[in-house]
């Protein structure tokens, strides 16, 4: 897929890894639509790129949002959902847990009321997490979505083809996420990243080249994209 001229709608695009994604695309010729619960967060945002609020717990939101932008050619959900619980799952708030899989209710409305306005070529984009495939102690709640986010892009690949889905797994990423930008949160992630291979956290920006890496390639659908420092080898 050549980028320039597409459209594309990112949820989760006015922070972290979607806000990277959706510069990443405006830089190479896109249309892009970044979709938030709180678009005003973004600030001042490049020429190409048009915030939109929108939840995606919301499922007639995300079907109205979706058919208004329509059509489009990529779809990228790199939303949390909200909050997700951690620590021992015995000793774990079960509604905590429960409510770690927003993240998957929103993937799927996403999927669900966004590709029938996807074009014939379009390609959709997830992004997991590294513990999906290998967690650290206190990591359940992020192992189990993770792990059903992948699954439901494997099993949604063949439906929609030729329409392609692939998941992106980011490892320990220096984002808003884990706290206001600075020098305290880059230590505390370097310091979560030093088992690595690579040991140092990974950028926004170096997960966003993956998304554009499988939204351009053409023969890649069904499948997850590392980007984790070498994680899951330690």
């Amino acid at each position: 897929m050549d980028i320039a001229g597409k459209k594309a709608l990112v949820f989760g695009g006015t922070s972290g890894i979607g806000l990277a994604a959706a510069k990443q695309l405006a830089a190479a010729g896109a249309r892009v639509v970044a979709i938030s619960r709180n678009p005003d967060r973004a600030g001042d945002l490049p020429d190409g790129i048009t915030p939109k609020a929108c939840d995606v717990r919301d499922g007639e939101a995300v079907a109205a949002l979706c058919a208004a932008e329509a059509p489009y050619d990529v779809l990228v959900c790199a939303a949390t959902g909200g909050g997700r619980a951690v620590g021992p799952f015995l000793a774990m708030d079960m509604d905590g847990y429960q409510g770690s899989f927003a993240k998957l209710w929103g993937y799927a409305n996403c999927v669900r009321f966004g590709t029938e306005h996807l074009g014939e070529r379009g390609a959709i984009v997830l992004v997991s997490g590294t513990p999906a495939r290998r967690m650290r102690p206190g990591q359940i709640a992020l192992s189990s979505v993770g792990g059903a986010v992948e699954a439901f892009a494997r099993g949604v690949a063949p439906e929609i083809a030729p329409k392609r889905i692939n998941v992106v797994s980011p490892g320990m990423i220096d984002t808003p996420m884990h706290g206001p930008d600075g020098p305290e949160r880059k230590k505390m992630t370097d310091e979560r990243a030093a088992r690595n291979l690579i040991p140092r956290a990974g950028t926004a920006d170096e997960v966003a080249q993956a998304i554009l890496f499988v939204i351009t390639n053409d023969f890649v659908t069904g499948t997850t994209v590392d980007v984790d420092g070498g994680w899951l080898l330690t």
